[in-house]
Formats: structure tokens, C-alpha cells, sequence
């Protein structure tokens, strides 16, 4: 099993240890350093500032939102930051929601499988660099042709070089049909909120993709890399307890009323009566009940709290039910001395 630091988005203003925290994840023996966006800080500038400090640990967008930019920019970003780190990036993508990407980005959010299939596309013909990038699709036209134009667009090739053709894409997916094409187009799925407990219907959804003609990797050849609080105590209660107002927050506040991703992952875990009160009482602006509606057992399910055994027992749970790599939210060194203590990663 691998260990990646996620980062996460800022908040109001950057961490002020993340650069003490990147070290200390790769002195301690993590894999990778992750970022994320959302509508503030962006995933790829933390990475190359603080990344440049790091020689080994991979570089990863979890997840780099596909609105922000067109796909022959992020491509950019992509190989840029792949050339700085010596081929580290990894670069995950994710479509976000309709209220950040119509709200934020004034972009459309409709048929989003369709236009992450050629978004990557795209990204993947920059990175070949073995012809012009085309693409005439219903979301991204190259050269564009649409309302506006002069007719002056010409297919274009990258000046720079990439380093790597086969640059790791990783899709952030939820749903059986987003998950089925990113076994099919990617090359590894960034899954939020993974329960081990249900594995066998995420493992279905993968299959599916695996198995259409074309698809670019088999299992044996994907990555799967699940966010997952992993937390070394001999008080888990209280660890618990400082999960569950996150919790509530995605389940009853993230995502348009009747179109919250993370709820129906938590619908399709079985906790579809939890996911219900928990959307009334947020939408009602009773969150601190809300967060009392979180059960234990759904922190549980998606973490990994407990003393040094525990959690060693129980990351072999979830490599076993398919997770390759765990993404951990760390804010203190303290926090990845013990995960890399209980698990044995060295330095």
C-alpha cells in the first residue's frame, strides 16, 4: 500500500506548515503529495513552490477541475510541472458540480462524461506530440470554428517537448458510469469517500470500463487511489468526533439541492436514511444536528481511526478490497510520523 499527502485546498489563506509537511512526508516514507481546487487556491502552483524542495514523492492533482481550463492548458500545466519535478506529476482531473463550474467558471456543466472523454483526448495529443491537436467534438473544437471566430485557428503542436507521453491521468469519479469510463479512458480513479465494505460493487463499475474495446489499461495495470483519514489514537471517539462536522458538510452542503454527488455515494453505501436527515437539518441551517446525524459507523467506513494495530489491520482491509494508494489529510508532522510509524514506511 502507498501513502500520498493530501493537501487539499486553502482556505482562507495558505497553511503556513505545508511546506514542513511535504518534507516531512517524504523523509517519512510517503509516495506522493497531493493538491486541490476548488474556487480559490489552484492545484498545480502549490505543487511546483513546494514540490521543488522534494526529489522523490510524486506530484499529484486531486483533483485539477476541468472547467478551470481549456484542455490544451492543462495539458501545460501538466508537462510543465512534469518537466520541473523530473517526471513526478500525476495529473487527476475531476468535472466538479454544476454551481462551481456554471457559478464560478460561467462554463456548462450539462453531459459531463462526454466532455471529460475528450477533454482527456485532448491532454493525451499534447502530451504524444505526434501531430497538430484536433479535435472536433461537441465541447472543444481545435482549431475553433464556432460563433466568434475569424477562421484564422491552426492546429498546433506544443514548442515544449513533453517528457513523458504516458503521463498518468487519474480521474476523480463517483457514479457506476463515471467510474466505468475512467477505467476505460484513464489511467488510475481517484475515489472520495471509499468504503472497503462495498468494494465489489466498485470493482463491478470498474470492470465495465476494463472490458469496453480500446480501454487503455487493464486492472492489474490501474491505479486506485482513495482519499482516507488515517488516524494513529488510543481515543478514537474523539477522532470521530472531529470528522463528522466534514462529513455533513459534503453530504447536506456540497452540491445543488437534488444533485449532490457525494450523497448518493453515501445513498448507494446503504445510509440513505442518514443521508436524508442530514440534508434536511443543513438545508434547515441546523448544522450543529447535522453533524450530530453522522453516525460512527458511517465515519468508519470511509476512515481508518484506532491505535498502531488497528490501523495497520485495517489499511490491509483496504488493500485488499483494491486501493493501491490511500490519500491521508495531515496538517501536523506528528500526524505522518505516527501514520509512517504504525505502518512501517521508513524513510
Amino acid at each position: 500500500m502507498r501513502i500520498g499527502l493530501q493537501l487539499g485546498y486553502w482556505g482562507a489563506a495558505p497553511p503556513p506548515n505545508a511546506e514542513e509537511l511535504v518534507l516531512e512526508a517524504e523523509g517519512a516514507g510517503f509516495d506522493s503529495v497531493f493538491a486541490a481546487e476548488s474556487w480559490g487556491s489552484d492545484a498545480f502552483t502549490p505543487l511546483a513552490w513546494w514540490g521543488s524542495r522534494t526529489r522523490r514523492v510524486r506530484l499529484g492533482t486531486s483533483v485539477a477541475q476541468v472547467a478551470a481550463r481549456t484542455p490544451a492548458s492543462c495539458a501545460m500545466h501538466a508537462l510543465t510541472l512534469d518537466h520541473l519535478s523530473g517526471g513526478r506529476c500525476v495529473l487527476g482531473l475531476g468535472v466538479s458540480g454544476p454551481q462551481v463550474v456554471e457559478g464560478w467558471y460561467g462554463a456548462p456543466f450539462a453531459k459531463p462524461l462526454a466532455r471529460t472523454r475528450e477533454y482527456v483526448s485532448i491532454v493525451r495529443q499534447v502530451l504524444a506530440r505526434e501531430a497538430p491537436v484536433r479535435n472536433d467534438g461537441a465541447h472543444y473544437r481545435l482549431p475553433y470554428d464556432g460563433p466568434g471566430s475569424i477562421g484564422l485557428g491552426k492546429p498546433l503542436r506544443p514548442i515544449t517537448h513533453p517528457l513523458r507521453a504516458d503521463l498518468p491521468i487519474w480521474l476523480g469519479a463517483e457514479g457506476p458510469r463515471n467510474v466505468a469510463q475512467t477505467a476505460e479512458i484513464a489511467d488510475g480513479w481517484i475515489a472520495v469517500y471509499y468504503s472497503p465494505r462495498v468494494a465489489g460493487m466498485y470493482e463491478d463499475w470498474l470492470a465495465e470500463g476494463f472490458a469496453r474495446p480500446g480501454a487503455r489499461r487493464s486492472r492489474a495495470e490501474f491505479e486506485v487511489a482513495a482519499t482516507c483519514q488515517v488516524v494513529v489514537t488510543d481515543d478514537p471517539a474523539a477522532e470521530r468526533a472531529k470528522l463528522k462536522p466534514s462529513l455533513a458538510l459534503y453530504i447536506g452542503g456540497m452540491g445543488a439541492p437534488g444533485m449532490n454527488f457525494h450523497a448518493e455515494l453515501f445513498r448507494r453505501m446503504d445510509y440513505g436514511e442518514v443521508v436524508d436527515d442530514v440534508v434536511r437539518l443543513f438545508g434547515e441551517g441546523r448544522r450543529e444536528e447535522a453533524v450530530a446525524a453522522v453516525p460512527d459507523e458511517v465515519v468508519d467506513d470511509v476512515a481508518i481511526i484506532g491505535d498502531a494495530e488497528v490501523v495497520r489491520t485495517r489499511v490491509a482491509e483496504w488493500e485488499k478490497a483494491g486501493v493501491d494508494t490511500l490519500l491521508v489529510g495531515c496538517r501536523e508532522t506528528g500526524h505522518i510520523r505516527s501514520v509512517s510509524a504504525a505502518l512501517g514506511l521508513g524513510g
